[in-house]
Protein backbone atom coordinates (compact mmCIF):
# COMPACT_ATOMS: atom_id res chain seq x y z
CA UNK A 1 0.00 0.00 0.00
CA UNK A 2 1.33 3.19 -0.84
CA UNK A 3 0.23 6.64 1.05
CA UNK A 4 -0.85 9.68 -0.42
CA UNK A 5 1.83 11.49 0.44
CA UNK A 6 4.24 9.23 -1.06
CA UNK A 7 2.04 9.22 -4.58
CA UNK A 8 1.99 12.54 -4.94
CA UNK A 9 5.54 13.05 -4.28
CA UNK A 10 5.82 10.27 -7.26
CA UNK A 11 3.46 12.39 -9.44
CA UNK A 12 5.20 15.88 -8.84
CA UNK A 13 8.41 13.67 -9.98
CA UNK A 14 6.58 12.81 -12.90
CA UNK A 15 5.24 16.13 -14.13
CA UNK A 16 8.64 17.28 -14.29
CA UNK A 17 9.44 15.05 -17.09
CA UNK A 18 7.56 17.14 -19.49
CA UNK A 19 9.47 20.71 -18.80
CA UNK A 20 10.49 21.98 -22.44
CA UNK A 21 7.83 19.66 -24.17
CA UNK A 22 4.24 20.91 -22.41
CA UNK A 23 4.32 24.88 -23.48
CA UNK A 24 1.53 26.59 -23.26
CA UNK A 25 0.09 23.64 -21.37
CA UNK A 26 1.68 23.45 -17.70
CA UNK A 27 3.90 20.00 -16.55
CA UNK A 28 1.55 17.62 -14.84
CA UNK A 29 2.02 14.27 -13.15
CA UNK A 30 -0.47 11.95 -11.89
CA UNK A 31 -0.65 8.59 -9.90
CA UNK A 32 -3.94 6.49 -9.58
CA UNK A 33 -4.72 4.24 -6.27
CA UNK A 34 -7.27 1.42 -6.73
CA UNK A 35 -9.26 1.15 -3.44
CA UNK A 36 -6.82 -0.71 -1.61
CA UNK A 37 -4.35 1.65 -2.12
CA UNK A 38 -2.45 0.51 -4.74
CA UNK A 39 -0.68 1.96 -7.17
CA UNK A 40 -3.37 1.40 -10.46
CA UNK A 41 -1.45 3.96 -13.26
CA UNK A 42 0.38 6.57 -13.41
CA UNK A 43 1.46 9.57 -15.90
CA UNK A 44 2.03 12.67 -17.03
CA UNK A 45 1.41 15.08 -19.52
CA UNK A 46 4.10 14.94 -22.11
CA UNK A 47 3.70 17.15 -25.33
CA UNK A 48 1.52 19.96 -25.63
CA UNK A 49 -1.67 18.64 -27.38
CA UNK A 50 -1.32 14.94 -26.23
CA UNK A 51 -2.57 13.22 -23.52
CA UNK A 52 -2.82 14.80 -20.15
CA UNK A 53 -1.61 13.04 -17.41
CA UNK A 54 -4.60 11.92 -15.79
CA UNK A 55 -5.99 10.29 -19.12
CA UNK A 56 -2.55 8.37 -19.42
CA UNK A 57 -2.96 7.16 -15.71
CA UNK A 58 -6.46 5.94 -16.68
CA UNK A 59 -5.54 4.34 -19.48
CA UNK A 60 -3.20 2.31 -17.24
CA UNK A 61 -5.44 1.40 -14.65
CA UNK A 62 -8.47 0.64 -16.50
CA UNK A 63 -11.18 -0.48 -13.99
CA UNK A 64 -8.78 -0.48 -11.19
CA UNK A 65 -9.53 3.19 -11.51
CA UNK A 66 -12.97 2.55 -10.49
CA UNK A 67 -13.40 3.48 -6.22
CA UNK A 68 -9.81 4.67 -6.31
CA UNK A 69 -8.01 7.74 -5.55
CA UNK A 70 -7.04 10.18 -8.12
CA UNK A 71 -3.20 12.30 -6.83
CA UNK A 72 -2.37 14.75 -9.41
CA UNK A 73 -0.07 17.98 -9.38
CA UNK A 74 -2.40 20.26 -10.81
CA UNK A 75 -6.44 20.46 -10.44
CA UNK A 76 -7.80 18.37 -13.41
CA UNK A 77 -8.70 20.75 -16.01
CA UNK A 78 -12.45 21.65 -16.51
CA UNK A 79 -12.65 22.74 -20.61
CA UNK A 80 -12.14 20.86 -24.45
CA UNK A 81 -9.77 21.78 -26.19
CA UNK A 82 -7.33 19.59 -28.08
CA UNK A 83 -8.53 17.17 -25.90
CA UNK A 84 -11.42 16.83 -23.31
CA UNK A 85 -11.48 16.94 -19.93
CA UNK A 86 -10.11 15.76 -17.03
CA UNK A 87 -12.48 16.31 -14.75
CA UNK A 88 -15.45 14.48 -16.67
CA UNK A 89 -12.73 11.67 -17.42
CA UNK A 90 -12.18 10.80 -13.77
CA UNK A 91 -16.39 10.87 -12.94
CA UNK A 92 -16.78 8.71 -16.41
CA UNK A 93 -13.91 6.24 -14.93
CA UNK A 94 -15.57 5.94 -11.46
CA UNK A 95 -12.78 7.50 -9.49
CA UNK A 96 -13.83 7.93 -5.57
CA UNK A 97 -11.35 10.71 -4.51
CA UNK A 98 -9.55 13.35 -5.87
CA UNK A 99 -6.61 14.86 -4.41
CA UNK A 100 -5.08 18.20 -5.67
CA UNK A 101 -1.97 19.63 -5.07
CA UNK A 102 -2.22 23.22 -6.64
CA UNK A 103 -5.43 24.81 -8.09
CA UNK A 104 -5.29 25.89 -11.63
CA UNK A 105 -4.83 29.70 -11.65
CA UNK A 106 -6.16 30.17 -15.32
CA UNK A 107 -10.00 30.63 -16.41
CA UNK A 108 -10.28 28.95 -19.14
CA UNK A 109 -8.86 25.43 -17.39
CA UNK A 110 -9.72 25.84 -14.13
CA UNK A 111 -13.31 24.85 -12.47
CA UNK A 112 -12.01 20.86 -12.22
CA UNK A 113 -12.42 20.51 -8.53
CA UNK A 114 -16.03 22.44 -8.59
CA UNK A 115 -17.56 19.64 -11.41
CA UNK A 116 -15.92 17.03 -9.47
CA UNK A 117 -17.47 18.06 -6.17
CA UNK A 118 -20.68 18.71 -7.94
CA UNK A 119 -20.63 14.78 -9.08
CA UNK A 120 -20.26 13.77 -5.94
CA UNK A 121 -16.14 12.96 -5.76
CA UNK A 122 -14.24 13.75 -2.75
CA UNK A 123 -12.21 16.68 -3.37
CA UNK A 124 -8.85 17.70 -1.43
CA UNK A 125 -6.25 20.79 -2.39
CA UNK A 126 -2.72 21.47 -0.87
CA UNK A 127 -1.26 18.44 -0.59
CA UNK A 128 2.48 18.94 -1.37
CA UNK A 129 1.34 22.80 -2.75
CA UNK A 130 5.16 23.83 -2.56
CA UNK A 131 6.70 21.30 -3.93
CA UNK A 132 4.58 21.17 -6.84
CA UNK A 133 4.20 25.08 -7.41
CA UNK A 134 8.33 24.55 -7.63
CA UNK A 135 8.18 21.97 -9.96
CA UNK A 136 5.73 23.96 -12.33
CA UNK A 137 7.06 27.24 -11.36
CA UNK A 138 7.80 28.63 -15.02
CA UNK A 139 4.58 27.95 -15.89
CA UNK A 140 2.30 28.82 -12.87
CA UNK A 141 4.63 32.92 -12.60
CA UNK A 142 4.13 33.36 -16.69
CA UNK A 143 -0.05 32.40 -16.47
CA UNK A 144 -0.01 34.60 -13.67
CA UNK A 145 1.89 37.56 -15.01
CA UNK A 146 1.16 37.14 -18.35
CA UNK A 147 5.05 36.56 -19.29
CA UNK A 148 7.25 33.93 -19.43
CA UNK A 149 9.48 33.12 -16.54
CA UNK A 150 12.89 33.67 -17.25
CA UNK A 151 15.96 32.63 -15.99
CA UNK A 152 19.37 34.14 -16.66
CA UNK A 153 22.24 31.81 -16.76
CA UNK A 154 26.08 32.72 -16.94
CA UNK A 155 29.33 31.16 -16.60
CA UNK A 156 32.04 33.22 -14.85
CA UNK A 157 35.38 32.66 -12.96
CA UNK A 158 35.56 33.04 -9.09
CA UNK A 159 36.53 36.91 -9.61
CA UNK A 160 33.08 37.69 -11.75
CA UNK A 161 34.67 37.36 -15.79
CA UNK A 162 32.71 35.69 -18.01
CA UNK A 163 35.93 36.34 -20.94
CA UNK A 164 39.69 37.24 -20.88
CA UNK A 165 41.23 40.73 -21.55
CA UNK A 166 41.73 39.35 -25.06
CA UNK A 167 37.97 38.50 -25.43
CA UNK A 168 38.10 35.04 -25.12
CA UNK A 169 35.87 32.39 -22.53
CA UNK A 170 36.37 29.36 -24.36
CA UNK A 171 36.48 27.53 -21.84
CA UNK A 172 35.71 29.30 -18.94
CA UNK A 173 32.90 26.68 -17.52
CA UNK A 174 33.83 22.69 -17.14
CA UNK A 175 33.11 20.37 -19.80
CA UNK A 176 30.42 18.70 -17.70
CA UNK A 177 28.66 22.22 -16.79
CA UNK A 178 28.66 22.84 -20.79
CA UNK A 179 26.51 19.27 -20.74
CA UNK A 180 24.59 20.32 -17.76
CA UNK A 181 24.05 23.57 -19.48
CA UNK A 182 22.35 21.54 -22.27
CA UNK A 183 20.29 19.52 -20.14
CA UNK A 184 18.99 23.14 -18.41
CA UNK A 185 17.87 24.14 -22.32
CA UNK A 186 15.91 20.99 -22.88
CA UNK A 187 13.57 22.33 -20.39
CA UNK A 188 12.76 25.83 -21.50
CA UNK A 189 10.58 26.85 -24.54
CA UNK A 190 12.91 29.73 -25.90
CA UNK A 191 16.53 30.59 -25.32
CA UNK A 192 17.54 34.58 -25.68
CA UNK A 193 20.75 36.51 -26.21
CA UNK A 194 21.74 39.68 -27.60
CA UNK A 195 23.40 40.71 -30.98
CA UNK A 196 26.54 41.25 -29.43
CA UNK A 197 27.02 37.82 -28.17
CA UNK A 198 25.84 36.90 -31.87
CA UNK A 199 28.72 38.36 -33.74
CA UNK A 200 31.39 37.48 -30.60
CA UNK A 201 31.05 33.86 -30.02
CA UNK A 202 28.56 33.27 -32.74
CA UNK A 203 26.56 30.48 -30.35
CA UNK A 204 24.31 27.97 -32.38
CA UNK A 205 22.09 27.78 -29.21
CA UNK A 206 20.63 24.74 -29.17
CA UNK A 207 20.28 21.40 -26.84
CA UNK A 208 22.57 18.91 -28.32
CA UNK A 209 24.67 15.75 -27.08
CA UNK A 210 27.85 17.39 -26.02
CA UNK A 211 29.63 14.11 -27.31
CA UNK A 212 28.45 13.57 -30.54
CA UNK A 213 27.22 16.82 -31.15
CA UNK A 214 23.62 15.40 -32.33
CA UNK A 215 21.01 17.76 -32.43
CA UNK A 216 17.48 16.33 -29.86
CA UNK A 217 14.56 16.22 -31.30
CA UNK A 218 12.53 19.19 -29.38
CA UNK A 219 14.78 22.50 -29.75
CA UNK A 220 13.55 25.53 -27.96
CA UNK A 221 12.98 29.01 -30.37
CA UNK A 222 15.99 30.81 -31.03
CA UNK A 223 15.77 34.41 -30.04
CA UNK A 224 18.22 37.40 -30.68
CA UNK A 225 17.90 40.48 -29.26
CA UNK A 226 19.11 42.82 -32.44
CA UNK A 227 17.50 46.36 -32.12
CA UNK A 228 19.38 47.85 -35.47
CA UNK A 229 19.36 44.13 -37.26
CA UNK A 230 23.06 43.38 -36.78
CA UNK A 231 23.17 39.99 -37.21
CA UNK A 232 25.47 38.69 -39.84
CA UNK A 233 23.46 36.59 -42.40
CA UNK A 234 25.36 33.00 -42.19
CA UNK A 235 25.56 32.99 -38.09
CA UNK A 236 24.92 30.07 -36.69
CA UNK A 237 21.68 30.87 -35.12
CA UNK A 238 19.95 31.52 -38.70
CA UNK A 239 20.22 27.56 -39.47
CA UNK A 240 18.08 25.44 -39.53
CA UNK A 241 18.93 23.58 -36.60
CA UNK A 242 15.96 25.46 -34.79
CA UNK A 243 13.16 28.24 -35.44
CA UNK A 244 14.39 31.50 -34.55
CA UNK A 245 13.45 35.40 -34.09
CA UNK A 246 16.05 37.83 -34.88
CA UNK A 247 14.20 40.85 -32.60
CA UNK A 248 14.68 44.60 -34.09
CA UNK A 249 13.33 47.49 -32.57
CA UNK A 250 11.64 48.04 -36.40
CA UNK A 251 9.59 45.02 -35.75
CA UNK A 252 8.98 44.72 -31.69
CA UNK A 253 9.32 48.73 -30.69
CA UNK A 254 11.88 50.55 -29.09
CA UNK A 255 12.08 51.07 -25.32
CA UNK A 256 13.11 54.10 -23.50
CA UNK A 257 16.96 53.52 -24.33
CA UNK A 258 15.77 53.41 -28.06
CA UNK A 259 16.84 49.41 -27.92
CA UNK A 260 14.16 46.49 -28.10
CA UNK A 261 11.39 46.89 -25.30
CA UNK A 262 12.17 43.82 -23.53
CA UNK A 263 8.55 44.05 -21.90
CA UNK A 264 7.02 43.87 -25.46
CA UNK A 265 9.20 41.21 -26.33
CA UNK A 266 8.40 38.68 -23.32
CA UNK A 267 4.54 39.84 -24.18
CA UNK A 268 4.73 38.89 -27.45
CA UNK A 269 6.79 35.76 -26.41
CA UNK A 270 3.80 34.56 -24.04
CA UNK A 271 1.41 34.93 -27.32
CA UNK A 272 3.30 32.99 -29.24
CA UNK A 273 2.85 30.08 -25.88
CA UNK A 274 6.52 30.67 -24.52
CA UNK A 275 6.04 30.20 -20.66
CA UNK A 276 10.07 29.76 -19.84
CA UNK A 277 12.45 31.73 -21.09
CA UNK A 278 16.68 30.77 -20.69
CA UNK A 279 18.76 33.79 -20.99
CA UNK A 280 22.01 33.28 -22.05
CA UNK A 281 23.78 36.71 -22.65
CA UNK A 282 25.46 38.27 -22.86
CA UNK A 283 26.05 40.79 -19.48
CA UNK A 284 24.39 43.82 -21.21
CA UNK A 285 21.52 42.24 -22.04
CA UNK A 286 21.38 40.39 -18.96
CA UNK A 287 21.97 44.03 -16.82
CA UNK A 288 19.09 45.59 -19.13
CA UNK A 289 16.74 42.50 -18.12
CA UNK A 290 17.94 43.14 -14.27
CA UNK A 291 17.23 46.35 -14.82
CA UNK A 292 13.66 45.92 -15.92
CA UNK A 293 12.49 43.83 -13.14
CA UNK A 294 12.41 40.83 -15.78
CA UNK A 295 14.47 38.07 -14.13
CA UNK A 296 13.16 35.58 -11.70
CA UNK A 297 16.06 33.42 -11.43
CA UNK A 298 19.43 33.02 -11.63
CA UNK A 299 22.06 30.05 -12.44
CA UNK A 300 25.29 30.93 -11.96
CA UNK A 301 28.67 28.18 -13.12
CA UNK A 302 31.29 29.60 -11.00
CA UNK A 303 34.94 27.99 -12.38
CA UNK A 304 38.02 28.24 -9.71
CA UNK A 305 39.65 30.35 -12.14
CA UNK A 306 41.15 33.88 -11.53
CA UNK A 307 41.49 36.64 -14.38
CA UNK A 308 41.85 39.67 -12.78
CA UNK A 309 40.53 41.48 -15.92
CA UNK A 310 38.61 41.01 -19.09
CA UNK A 311 34.29 41.07 -19.56
CA UNK A 312 32.74 40.75 -16.57
CA UNK A 313 29.28 38.44 -16.25
CA UNK A 314 26.57 40.96 -16.14
CA UNK A 315 26.85 45.19 -17.06
CA UNK A 316 24.77 48.12 -16.48
CA UNK A 317 21.72 46.84 -14.12
CA UNK A 318 20.85 49.91 -12.90
CA UNK A 319 22.68 49.79 -9.60
CA UNK A 320 24.35 52.93 -8.50
CA UNK A 321 25.03 51.97 -4.98
CA UNK A 322 25.19 49.26 -2.76
CA UNK A 323 22.25 49.36 -1.06
CA UNK A 324 20.19 49.17 -4.21
CA UNK A 325 22.29 45.98 -4.80
CA UNK A 326 20.08 43.02 -6.12
CA UNK A 327 19.85 40.18 -2.93
CA UNK A 328 19.33 36.51 -3.91
CA UNK A 329 17.90 33.47 -1.82
CA UNK A 330 20.12 30.67 -3.32
CA UNK A 331 17.91 27.76 -3.46
CA UNK A 332 21.02 25.00 -4.20
CA UNK A 333 24.42 24.83 -4.52
CA UNK A 334 26.10 21.82 -6.29
CA UNK A 335 29.45 20.83 -7.78
CA UNK A 336 29.44 20.02 -11.58
CA UNK A 337 32.50 18.80 -12.60
CA UNK A 338 35.60 21.64 -11.16
CA UNK A 339 32.90 24.24 -10.89
CA UNK A 340 29.73 25.53 -8.62
CA UNK A 341 26.73 26.13 -10.18
CA UNK A 342 24.07 27.56 -7.71
CA UNK A 343 20.11 28.16 -8.09
CA UNK A 344 19.24 31.25 -6.85
CA UNK A 345 15.93 33.83 -6.80
CA UNK A 346 15.31 37.68 -6.70
CA UNK A 347 14.74 38.85 -3.10
CA UNK A 348 11.82 41.04 -3.25
CA UNK A 349 11.94 44.60 -4.06
CA UNK A 350 9.66 47.52 -3.40
CA UNK A 351 10.28 48.64 -6.77
CA UNK A 352 12.75 48.12 -9.44
CA UNK A 353 14.10 50.91 -12.05
CA UNK A 354 12.11 50.65 -15.74
CA UNK A 355 14.99 51.98 -17.28
CA UNK A 356 18.92 51.84 -17.35
CA UNK A 357 20.34 54.93 -15.78
CA UNK A 358 20.41 58.04 -17.65
CA UNK A 359 24.06 58.53 -18.15
CA UNK A 360 24.41 55.25 -19.84
CA UNK A 361 25.35 56.16 -23.55
CA UNK A 362 23.07 54.86 -26.24
CA UNK A 363 26.01 53.52 -28.05
CA UNK A 364 27.45 51.45 -25.31
CA UNK A 365 24.58 49.23 -25.17
CA UNK A 366 25.28 46.65 -27.89
CA UNK A 367 22.17 44.01 -27.68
Amino acid sequence: MVTEDEAMRRAVALAVRGLGTTSPNPVVGCILLDPAGEVAGEGFHAYAGGPHAEIVALAQAGERARGGTCMVSLEPCNHTGRTGPCSQALINAGVRRVVIAVDDPTPVASGGAATLRAAGVEVITGVRRADAELGNVAWLTAVRRGRPYVTWKFAATLDGRSAAADGTSQWISSAESRADVHVLRSTVDAIVAGVGTVVADDPQLTVRDLRDGTLAIKQPMRVVVDSSGRTPADARVRDAAAPTWIVTTAESGAGPDGRVDLSALLTELFARGVRNVLLEGGPTLAGAFLAAGLIDRVIGYVAPKLLGAGRTALLDAGIGTITDAVDLNFLEIAQIGGDLRFTATLRPKESHPTAPPATLKKEERTF
